[in-house]
């Protein structure tokens, strides 16, 4: 499956992980310090204000939850498959995750919790993308599983077994798109005072997003395929 992507797709794969790293340190360092872009933390979080009787914080981490499920419900319903064909599908897509980022700014500027919504909705549309993107092989806005497989091939050459370095690269590509993100989100949060608090880092992303990836893919969409797995199945 990995060795089916083309290389470009690598890059677009850095761009969507370092912009889902800067929007969880917007939703980390903001007002209600929320991850936003995974939802292992909120899992756990919810059941420990369903535990404790929080039922206000219960129904807020619940949205959080269910934003991110109909965002990877939509990126299902607009793309459909696992078929390596890009189009305007994955132009829409990107351009309602930048639209529900752009819309989250002036919320969580205001302290409202529909900015974590947005936000969680956005995400959780460019998860499911990037994994129908790429047969699952690649999410983007979350780095267990790129750890995960890190630790298995590093376990792997421990023991003398081949590794798929391709796979290995992916992985930190990923993980370094994503650090990379945090770290221009931080900088911006701290460093640029003048400005709304998320709109600092969260704003241009919201733009970048559609642009980083997108434009040069629909490009090459359009392009003539020279090779027979450009279209082949990834999932």
């Amino acid at each position: 499956m990995i060795n089916q992507l083309p290389r470009w797709v690598w890059t677009g794969a850095w761009a969507l992980a370092f912009f889902a790293g800067i929007v969880n340190v917007v939703g980390l360092l903001g007002f209600e310090h929320q991850a936003i872009t995974h939802l292992t933390g909120t899992t756990s979080l919810l059941g420990a204000a369903l535990g404790t009787s929080r039922g206000a914080h219960a129904l807020h981490l619940l949205a959080v939850i269910v934003s991110f499920v109909a965002g990877t419900a939509l990126s299902g319903f607009i793309i459909q498959d696992s078929i390596l064909k890009l189009g305007h599908s994955y132009g829409l897509a990107l351009a309602l995750e930048s639209t529900l980022l752009a819309l989250a700014v002036p919320l969580l500027n205001h302290q409202s919790h529909l900015g974590d919504y947005f936000a969680s909705c956005a995400c959780g549309l460019q998860n499911a993308m990037a994994t129908t993107y790429s047969g699952s092989v690649v999410r983007t806005t979350h780095v267990s599983g790129m750890f995960t497989d890190l630790g298995i091939f590093i376990g792997h050459r421990l023991r003398g077994l081949p590794v798929n370095t391709r796979r290995l690269s992916l992985c930190l590509i990923i993980i370094s798109g994503f650090l990379c993100g945090g770290i221009v989100g931080a900088y911006f949060l701290k460093h640029t005072p003048t400005l709304p608090f998320s709109s600092r880092p969260l704003a241009p992303g919201s733009r970048l997003s559609l642009t980083a990836f997108i434009n040069g893919g629909t490009t090459r969409a359009s392009a003539p395929k020279r090779r027979d797995d450009a279209r082949a199945p990834l999932g």
